[in-house]
């Protein structure tokens, strides 16, 4: 039996698919097919795609929002697990809020805000899902996942269900102990405090308003492209190298925050990812600096300068 039968047999045939287009499932709106394009409806039928994929030792990802994602233009020839579609369930208990990995994060933090629970306002623009945040640690506007996450429910490298403490989580600057363990995060508890809704409504507009002003978010993108190197600030350096509007295709350094690597439309994902290496070296000559890309990419690039 090859392993899309396998897979037909997990979660019901309509929800696999073949070389399912990435460009429809990254915030980049850039990128190839994947072979395989399976969404489970439950966390036990995550744990068994996961399973069949080891088995068959095939390459695989798991994916939410895509929002921080460059797929090559060639596709990519594994299995995308997609959690978005059906693990996307939370619920609020008290000052906790547990919810699974396919919830988008502004989702949560509109929750918290109706509860009366603040922590979560700087996740209110953050367009990606509760796994994609906690394996990134993302954060924004002075906050982070590592601040309010209690613990996660995550399957492990040999395929058991564990509970991890915030702790053991190893939450740092765009980092966690997911990817670095090969885990797979089904659910989040969040911990709040209790706080004026009112209040939390007008610090989540304000974020927002903030966000609009200064990011380009009427253009496809992942966000802030690169990692902010300690002492500085990517942005700010990338304009200093003169590199605002600097574009190859339609692919471009945004010309409202030099930190975002935009799609102006009918951009490939080499050109956006040739404008990152070019990012990359002029400002390591410019200013010694080595800007790590805070995208992950799956699948083959080339290098401009190869």
């Amino acid at each position: 039996m090859d392993i899309r039968n396998r897979m037909e047999q997990v979660v019901s045939k309509e929800n696999v698919l073949t070389e399912e287009p990435m460009k429809q499932h990254t915030t980049f709106q850039a990128g190839g097919s994947a072979r395989l394009f399976v969404m489970p409806r439950n966390e036990v039928e995550t744990a068994q795609l996961v399973r069949i994929c080891r088995e068959e030792s095939v390459d695989w990802f798991i994916l939410g929002r895509g929002s921080n994602l460059l797929v090559s233009d060639k596709g990519y020839d594994g299995v995308v697990i997609w959690l978005q579609k059906y693990l996307n369930q939370c619920h609020t208990d008290g000052t906790e809020i547990s919810a699974q990995a396919g919830v988008m994060l502004p989702a949560v933090a509109r929750e918290a805000q109706r509860c009366g629970l603040s922590g979560l306002e700087f996740a209110s623009g953050i367009p990606g899902t509760v796994g994609g945040a906690l394996t990134m640690n993302a954060g924004a506007y002075g906050g982070d996942m590592s601040q309010v996450v209690k613990e996660a429910v995550v399957l492990t490298e040999d395929g058991a269900l564990r509970r991890m403490a915030r702790e053991e989580l190893m939450l740092s600057y765009r980092h966690s102990a997911v990817p670095d363990q090969n885990l797979v995060v089904l659910r989040v508890i969040f911990s709040l405090t209790p706080g004026d809704p009112v209040d939390i409504k007008a610090k989540m507009d304000d974020y927002n308003g903030r966000r609009r002003e200064k990011q380009p978010l009427e253009y496809g993108s992942a966000g802030s492209t690169f990692k902010r190197p300690q002492g500085y600030f990517a942005g700010k350096l990338i304009e200093e190298a003169g590199l605002k509007g600097f574009c190859i295709g339609d692919a471009q350094v945004s010309e409202k925050h030099a930190g975002f690597v935009i799609n102006r439309g009918n951009a490939t994902a080499q050109e956006i990812w040739s404008v990152c290496c070019y990012v990359q070296k002029r400002v390591k000559e410019t200013f010694g600096v080595e800007l790590e890309l805070e995208v992950k990419t799956v699948g083959e690039f080339v290098r401009a300068d190869q």
